[in-house]
């Protein structure tokens, strides 16, 4: 089997002083048209890393990912091709040089970007980007990594530390972290959890701040009460408009985003995993899973 080509990109966009926004387009002269920023991922790229590298180099933008839309499929020099996307919010230049791959861009409202865009699948993203209610805040909710067995640890749980594929795992989650710019890092109280933030923390300079609402229930202690204490927190420090980190646990993260997206759904997170999530105010309005 030929393998598929996999690539990522996005809607960056920038508030205008009407209250109206501008999305950015590339040209590349390769192929004469005018196309949303996107390009193939690295080996073993996160896609969501690849597209703040592409829309860096192709758009000239540092930009935070907010919502993802929809992906684009399509048949490129005789293989098939992923495009994931996601809504961006331009926050800073990222260097950008015209060259043989992207020549020109050009920052219009969405009108002036549909009827330039030289392909329908870019209409159709731009048409979802355009749906969207206006993002307010940004959260990365991750679960702690790996942490061996309770079993075979003698000393009280919480202080149960990351094992060395929860440590990798942690490591790997740092740069997906920072690609929101967090203000905040909030961990729950287990040792395993303050850890996973650890990487993060000491890239972003961010003490971690413990916080026994992000915790699972203890003896005698009702699961709904975890996850009521932990969405509220969580809708909270959206609400505040700022972007935070957040580390929690395998009981938690599931009822908590049932409760945030007042819905029923599959929230189940792995280890080492978790979620990006928009908020318009204190509403989730998208959580997409990392």
């Amino acid at each position: 089997m030929v393998e598929a080509i996999r690539a990522a990109g996005g809607v960056v966009w920038r508030p205008m002083p009407d209250g109206g926004v501008q999305v950015c387009l590339v040209h590349r002269p390769r192929y004469g048209d005018w196309t949303l920023p996107k390009g193939k991922l690295e080996p073993g790229e996160h896609p969501l890393l690849a597209a703040a590298r592409e829309v860096a180099e192709e758009a000239d933008a540092q930009a935070v990912p907010q919502v993802r839309l929809p992906s684009v499929r399509y048949r490129s020099e005789g293989r098939r091709k992923t495009v994931d996307y996601w809504s961006m919010r331009a926050v800073g230049t990222g260097g950008f040089q015209p060259d043989t791959e992207v020549d020109e861009l050009r920052w219009l409202d969405l009108d002036g970007a549909m009827a330039l865009v030289s392909y329908s699948h870019d209409t159709e993203v731009l048409a979802a980007f355009a749906a969207l209610p206006p993002v307010t805040a940004t959260m990365m909710l991750v679960r702690h990594g790996h942490a061996g067995k309770r079993l075979t640890w003698s000393g009280p749980d919480a202080g149960r530390p990351l094992d060395a594929r929860g440590w990798s795992e942690a490591y790997a989650l740092a740069p997906l972290i920072q690609l929101i710019r967090p203000v905040r890092l909030l961990s729950a109280s287990p040792r395993r959890c303050v850890q996973t933030l650890d990487p993060a923390a000491a890239t972003l300079d961010l003490p971690i701040e413990v916080c026994g609402d992000l915790d699972e229930p203890l003896a005698g202690q009702q699961p709904d009460e975890c996850a009521l204490a932990a969405a509220g927190l969580m809708a909270t420090l959206a609400a505040a408009g700022e972007p935070v980190a957040v580390c929690s646990q395998g009981k938690v993260i599931p009822a908590a985003l049932e409760r945030l997206a007042g819905h029923d759904g599959d929230f189940r997170t792995d280890k080492g995993g978790g979620w990006l999530l928009a908020f318009s105010g204190d509403r989730l309005l998208a959580a997409d899973r990392l």
